[in-house]
């Protein structure tokens, strides 16, 4: 064994059986480095040495789109030509579904949508554009429902303002249109609140200069103007109280209390 090569019991295949290149119907390709037991082998369980297999030898990945290891489907249909992968959209396994659903034309995955598994669903969510896009801020998944957040147009973003999950709240105030953080200022959730006293305009932060949560008057003192710095430079807080006092004598506005 040449130094580096794998060692021998760490080439078995799927099933736990030892890999050998007697029986493999591409032993002629070694010859041609195109596969190389312990690196590049379909055969092996270890991915990467699949998908090296695959990288390699593009051309055989259709053969393996029905094979029983789902990493070789997968792998396979990383590889394959789109118009192989189609099949794959029924596919027992998730990760497969979610590889076809990356690689195959949008009109193609618009099913998935109501995949049973939301790493499939996600990879939708990131492919999908206008109201396919935006009718997966209805997913039960919170995670699905924040990457179809991220990536749908400000003006849609309304609907999404009372989901019931904070982050995607959060997400939510990130990009909606300045006009309705004021409604999202009430929010039950002092995060929302305070990605909401992040993007406020400093006009309109006395707002949330009485918000129960510190950390969000924090942010008010650092970006507060006159009105609001008024309300926050007795804070009982004395952060927030000593954040306020110095954007006040900052901005020049008056003399800093003693």
């Amino acid at each position: 064994m040449s130094a580096g090569a794998a060692p021998e019991q760490d080439t078995v295949d799927w099933l736990g059986r030892p890999v050998s290149c007697v029986d493999c119907p591409h032993d002629e390709m070694r010859q041609e480095g195109r596969c190389d037991l312990g690196r590049v082998c379909v055969r092996d369980r270890r991915s990467k040495r699949i998908d090296n297999f695959f990288a390699a030898n593009p051309d055989l990945a259709a053969r393996y789109l029905g094979h029983p290891y789902f990493e070789v489907r997968v792998l396979a249909a990383k590889h394959a030509s789109v118009f192989t992968l189609t099949p794959l959209l029924a596919d027992p396994e998730p990760d497969v579904r979610a590889m076809a659903a990356y690689r195959l034309p949008v009109a193609r995955i618009l099913p998935l949508q109501h995949d049973p598994d939301r790493k499939v669903r996600a990879v939708v969510a990131q492919r999908v554009e206008g109201a396919a896009l935006v009718a997966m801020f209805g997913d039960e998944d919170y995670l699905v429902r924040i990457l179809a957040v991220r990536r749908a147009p400000p003006d849609a973003l309304p609907i999404a303002m009372s989901d019931p999950d904070p982050q995607v709240r959060c997400e939510v105030v990130q990009r909606i249109g300045e006009e309705f953080l004021p409604a999202m200022a009430v929010d039950d959730n002092p995060l929302v609140r305070l990605a909401v006293a992040e993007r406020l305009p400093p006009s309109q932060l006395p707002a949330l200069a009485a918000d129960p949560d510190l950390r969000v008057r924090y942010v008010v003192a650092e970006r507060g103007e006159a009105a609001a710095l008024m309300k926050l430079i007795d804070d009982p807080d004395p952060e927030v109280q000593a954040k306020a006092r110095a954007r006040w004598t900052d901005l020049s506005i008056g003399k800093t209390p003693a």
